[in-house]
């Protein structure tokens, strides 16, 4: 049979150990900050990304929307021409001496500074 004197040693170190595995019990973390880095990544792609592509956007319907005869411009295709005539959506470009061609309007990549075909 067990002595009273040896069970309550055990008995008071299996309280004392379940007391310490209480108090050392992980806390749950503030749901905010398991966002934050999401939060934090979002912004970065916003800044880096998503806001300079809309100005570039915004500069380039304001120079299609500027468009003018006589204008010298470079399309997305690589054509250097001065523009002869423009309508809502298409523009007509003189690559050459008397070769004239049509494009979408969208296709104007670049305004070229005036008297750059001639430097070509």
């Amino acid at each position: 049979m067990i002595s009273a004197g040896k069970l309550l040693p055990a008995a008071f170190a299996v309280f004392a150990s379940a007391a310490a595995h209480a108090q050392a019990a992980p806390q749950q973390p503030d749901p905010l900050m398991s966002f934050l880095p999401l939060i934090v990544i979002f912004v970065l792609f916003y800044f880096m990304l998503i806001r300079p592509q809309m100005k570039r956007a915004k500069e380039q319907r304001k120079m299609l929307e500027t468009l003018q005869k006589g204008d010298e411009v470079v399309t997305s295709s690589g054509q250097v021409g001065k523009v002869t005539k423009v309508s809502e959506q298409y523009v007509s470009l003189e690559i050459a001496d008397g070769v004239t061609t049509h494009v979408q309007k969208q296709a104007v990549q670049t305004l070229l500074p005036k008297g750059t075909i001639k430097g070509i």
